[in-house]
């Protein structure tokens, strides 16, 4: 059975996301050659992604002009948007997830493979939470105090404990924290 595992950078207070949609400034205070030689080894255990309406979109807007060698990944690599008001897939390798998404993802964690990986997609990785379908929650902490925007993670009625796998510092200024649930 593949894993489920999310990724997503955010601020130290919180923030995966600026005031602002796309608002992803404080990503350049992480990247650097050891952030590319992280995100070089991560793709390599990917076998498809896995967006939320929103992410996908931006995603397919701004990989899609791109031709760097993660463009040509995100470009290439097998993907599904979950989404209720999409029509259709227009990236390159897409397919749409309607319904019932947690029987679609819990089924193509069954199918043999590489892992499947959320990127960003905020909403959808709250969703899965209390579902019990992510295995990781990988998490780049960048130094930056942004006071606002919006939040890796929606507030909880319950809280939901988590154990921790690995803690990876990366070049200078960034640590990837990687947990599962308890």
């Amino acid at each position: 059975m593949r894993k489920l595992v999310v990724w997503n950078v955010m601020t130290l207070d919180g923030y995966f996301e600026g005031e602002e949609a796309w608002d992803l400034r404080f990503h350049e205070t992480i990247w650097g050659d050891e952030m590319q030689a992280f995100s070089d080894r991560q793709t390599a255990e990917v076998g498809a992604l896995i967006f939320g309406r929103r992410t996908y979109e931006g995603m397919m807007e701004y990989w899609s002009a791109q031709s760097d060698p993660t463009a040509i990944f995100m470009n290439g690599i097998l993907k599904y948007v979950a989404s209720d008001t999409l029509e259709r897939a227009e990236w390159n390798n897409s397919t749409l997830l309607q319904g019932d998404v947690v029987k679609a993802i819990g089924a193509l964690k069954a199918e043999p493979g590489k892992d499947l990986f959320i990127f960003g997609s905020a909403d959808l990785v709250a969703d899965l939470l209390p579902t019990g379908l992510i295995d990781e929650y990988r998490v780049a902490v960048a130094p930056v105090l942004l006071g606002g925007g919006t939040p890796l993670f929606r507030p909880m009625e319950t809280p939901i404990n988590m154990r921790l796998l690995d803690c990876e510092q990366v070049g200078s200024s960034a640590v990837i924290l990687r947990y599962a649930l308890t």
